[in-house]
């Protein structure tokens, strides 16, 4: 019961974080598209389309993150967490698609005629900035926190973002003070935003794939439960340990060795006792298989 309600709380923190984002991601990106528009500055308006973007996925993920709590049933006996990353890989080839949209448009443009931006295009692109950053930060706590590794993930993505605004920034400052000998500055710095982002997907559906293949959780994570398993009484030796990351919970199966007299109760009961301690002690652990074997000693 402790690890559902941890659990629970967990995804409704990562849930208001998103809905954050959401919210600010989609103000952004309709003031960034309105005064890009407005100012001829398609590096501008190539960041609304990214922040557009976000606001998508935002709902992308909070249905999954939806999705992801439904229980076990017959059908999912381990129950529906992978729903976060399926649309992890599903978001990231949004992202990439859309980045290399950007990018073919940024060149096709760069013989295009350049305007001079007003001073507010400016003023949008450094708000925007700020905004990204102080998003990254509060996701980057969000994740520590709860040990959501999709949102850390998530927060290094606002980080992204925040880096390539600063590009857009900076295009657009020396559109505005270099005149048109620096013109083509605003277009570089639309592919310096495109190519942030194609970076972001791709890192992004590497690890998300990564998660959906079941790969083993990092070192750390492994020898410490390997370490609390070996600590109750009764066990001698773990000779197996498997940690899967699913979603924002875990998944272990553990293979015990025991004194080969002990009773099919006994063993039992130790079994019990381990995997009782792990979920009280990792409270992101959704689920433990024991598996029991005779103690063969040194």
């Amino acid at each position: 019961m402790q690890s559902t309600n941890h659990s629970a709380a967990i995804y409704r923190q990562v849930q208001r974080a998103n809905w954050i984002g959401l919210l600010f991601n989609f103000g952004l990106g309709l003031a960034k598209l309105i005064g890009g528009v407005l100012a001829s500055s398609f590096a501008l308006v190539a960041d609304s389309v990214n922040s557009l973007g976000d606001t998508i996925t935002s709902v992308i993920v909070l249905y999954s993150l939806k999705v992801a709590q439904f229980p076990a049933d017959d059908e999912h006996p381990y129950g529906h967490s992978r729903a976060e990353g399926i649309a992890a890989l599903t978001v990231s080839l949004i992202i990439i698609f859309s980045a290399l949209a950007v990018a073919w448009e940024t060149l096709v443009r760069l013989q295009g005629q350049h305007e001079t931006p007003p001073a507010w295009a400016l003023w949008i692109a450094g708000i925007n900035v700020l905004i990204k950053e102080g998003l990254y930060r509060y996701k980057i706590t969000v994740g520590r926190r709860t040990g959501s590794l999709a949102t850390i993930a998530n927060a290094w993505d606002h980080r992204s973002d925040a880096l390539s605004a600063l590009a857009v920034l900076t295009g657009l400052a020396m559109v505005r003070y270099g005149g048109q000998n620096l013109a083509w500055a605003d277009k570089v710095a639309a592919m310096i935003v495109a190519l942030a982002i194609v970076w972001a997907g791709v890192k992004l559906f590497r690890q998300s794939a990564s998660e959906l293949l079941d790969v083993q959780a990092d070192e750390e994570m492994v020898c410490s439960i390997r370490s609390t398993a070996q600590r109750i009484a009764g066990v001698q030796a773990v000779e197996k340990l498997w940690v899967r990351k699913s979603g924002l919970e875990y998944f272990i199966d553990i293979h015990l060795q025991v004194e080969p007299t002990m009773s099919v109760q006994e063993g039992h009961h130790i079994g019990h006792l381990v995997k009782q301690r792990l979920i009280v002690d990792y409270p992101s652990i959704r689920d433990v298989l024991v598996h029991l074997e005779p103690y063969a000693g040194l």
